[in-house]
């Protein structure tokens, strides 16, 4: 009968942990379910869909870090962006991309808003703006695009990126040793991993009435 308690008490355990990975796992790239609705959107209006870069996308991902969380600097009146040098001199080496094999960006769109939105959700609402948003999805001349998603140190503001190139599929952006450097926090497109860096940690409050009924049902159990 002494073992019950403890019996009680690591079931308890395994059920918290089990509900506490359901809320923090991400069970797929943000970055990638953003190239999706990009493609879906495509194909509706009869064009073809574009080959998701990896090397790109670690780009994508680089060029929203150069904002350094500073939303105000996104589109607008004051709206900045990183000098084109910067994608050879900065973006690609953190990314292992060989700058031989860097081509022309021909399109960007991106967004940024203190609240985290499913990548659908973000792609028609933040990153879908005015006509010059829709011109440059639309562009023809595409080839590939990479997708970036991040917060700011795991957190708000958060941050949507496309980058669009007209580059060779099969040899533009070549990163070294084949695979693009992960860098966190964030997630890009095209790294065939899942990715929680851009996540909405204040989802994580929802494990926290398991963990009052856990606590609860253990003292219970030891008479407290």
């Amino acid at each position: 009968m002494t073992k019950t308690p403890w019996l009680l008490l690591l079931s308890l355990l395994f059920f918290l942990a089990s509900a506490a990975a359901t809320q923090i796992k991400v069970t797929n790239n943000p970055a990638d379910q953003l190239v999706a609705a990009l493609d879906n959107n495509r194909t509706a209006q009869k064009l073809k869909s574009l080959y998701d870069n990896p090397g790109l996308a670690c780009i994508a991902l680089q060029y929203i870090k150069a904002y350094q969380g500073d939303c105000g600097a996104v589109g607008g009146p004051n709206g900045k962006k990183p000098a084109e040098s910067e994608f050879a001199q900065t973006f690609a080496p953190d990314c292992g991309v060989l700058v031989s094999t860097l081509s022309p960006i021909t399109g960007r769109l991106l967004g940024c808003q203190s609240h985290y939105v499913d990548p659908s959700k973000a792609f028609s609402e933040i990153l879908m703006k005015n006509n010059k948003s829709l011109e440059i999805i639309s562009n023809k001349t595409h080839t590939e695009v990479g997708a970036g998603v991040t917060g700011t140190d795991g957190g708000a503001p958060y941050f949507w990126c496309l980058l669009f190139s007209n580059g060779n599929t099969s040899s533009s952006f070549a990163v070294e040793g084949g695979v693009a450097k992960v860098t966190k926090p964030g997630c890009f497109s095209g790294a065939n991993d899942e990715c929680s860096g851009a996540y909405d940690w204040s989802q994580t409050r929802r494990i926290w009435p398991f963990v009052a009924i856990a606590l609860l049902l253990v003292g219970h159990a030891f008479g407290f």
